[in-house]
């Protein structure tokens, strides 16, 4: 059995040595989220080659029929994201700051399809390996952003209760790369970032790879959905709280096409994929909840009343999608619960959560 400080450095170790808008619905600094999901649409068309000569002296080899490439993918598209390789790995652990009695807390950084990803991971004292949870972020304007300053109220229940967090900062936040494409395309490369942090979280010895779920709020709701459809079995469960819509139309009429400020990402989705009206079925194809046949992790959806954000009616719709395709799903409504919950319900919830986590992660 190892102490402590020799876990936390384990997981360095391991790790290093490859072991083994404007403004969206606002995070709460300890929770929140918006965000629109990908897409999936691409034709193909064939041609086949002219028939060779029958007049030539000489027998030459004839070239079989072949067909026009398929084009690739909108980068915008959940094709594209179900036409990656993902990379996720190499978590590395910085300052130690925020420790508790309970957990260490480290800045933290991996990789994500050639992007390094910050974020802040809290290790619970003791034995390992751990559970663990991906959180991902509700919107914060990335220009004002900071390391970790998100969902701390989630990151410090369950830390508590013997999780091992990752808290994702996503491109474009704080310490991580840039990618100057992702508004436009719809953001796609978040939902990238998670499923890249629980595959960093698979590799690392101080986490039990069979038990890792992954949490969301408002926008991170978003990238729950995505991610669930894009990776199947990645997670053990899922957790959205107050989540964005699955329908990718929903979330842009509201935050992007409608703000003058986010003109330019609008033009240039709009300019590749056809307005939503004149274009319906490509973005459809958009949004995860034309794939949510393919999930297979369960998903508890926390949502109040009154948010003021993030309308209830967007996660009955999804809840109703789900069942529809036989999934196993729970909504949590709260009476006149905000966008962020707060006590007495945010306590309900996360006691919830972590009954739900318990169930299914073991």
């Amino acid at each position: 059995m190892r102490t402590p400080r020799a876990l936390a450095a384990g997981l360095t170790a391991a790790v290093l040595l490859g072991a083994c808008s404007t403004m969206g619905p606002t995070d709460d600094r300890g929770g929140g989220t918006t965000g629109a999901g990908p897409t999936a649409y691409a034709s193909a068309s064939s041609a086949p080659s002219p028939a060779p000569s029958t007049t030539a002296p000489e027998q030459t080899p004839t070239p079989g029929p072949t067909s026009t490439p398929k084009p690739a993918p909108d980068p915008a598209s959940i094709a594209a994201l179900f036409a990656m390789q993902y990379d996720g790995g190499n978590l590395r652990l910085g300052r130690e700051r925020g420790s508790t009695d309970a957990y260490r807390q480290y800045f933290a950084t991996y990789e994500s399809n050639g992007l390094t990803i910050s974020g802040r991971i809290n290790i619970p004292r003791g034995m390992g390996p751990f559970p663990a949870v991906v959180l991902a972020h509700g919107y914060v304007d990335p220009a004002v952003y900071t390391n970790g300053e998100t969902m701390l109220r989630e990151r410090d229940h369950l830390a508590r209760q013997g999780y091992v967090t990752l808290h994702i900062d996503y491109r474009n936040h704080a310490q991580s790369d840039k990618d100057p494409r992702n508004d436009a395309n719809l953001r796609a490369g978040y939902a990238v970032d998670a499923i890249n942090a629980g595959l960093a979280l698979k590799k690392a010895q101080v986490v039990d790879p069979d038990r890792i779920a992954l949490i969301g709020r408002s926008m991170g709701g978003g990238v729950v959905y995505t991610a669930l459809v894009v990776r199947p079995g990645l997670f053990r469960a899922a957790v959205a709280y107050a989540p964005v819509s699955s329908d990718t139309v929903d979330n842009f009429d509201k935050w992007v096409r409608r703000d003058a400020s986010r003109s330019g990402a609008a033009r240039a989705v709009i300019g590749r994929l056809g307005t939503p009206e004149a274009q319906p079925a490509a973005w459809a194809a958009t949004s995860p909840r034309t794939y949510f046949g393919r999930i297979a992790e369960p998903l508890l959806i926390h949502h109040g009343t009154a948010d003021e954000d993030c309308p209830l009616s967007w996660s009955r719709e999804s809840v109703a999608a789900l069942k529809a395709e036989g999934k196993d799903v729970e909504l949590r409504i709260y009476p006149g619960g905000r966008h962020t919950l707060t006590s007495p319900q945010w306590d309900t919830s996360i006691r919830r959560t972590e009954a739900f986590l318990a169930e299914h992660l073991g």
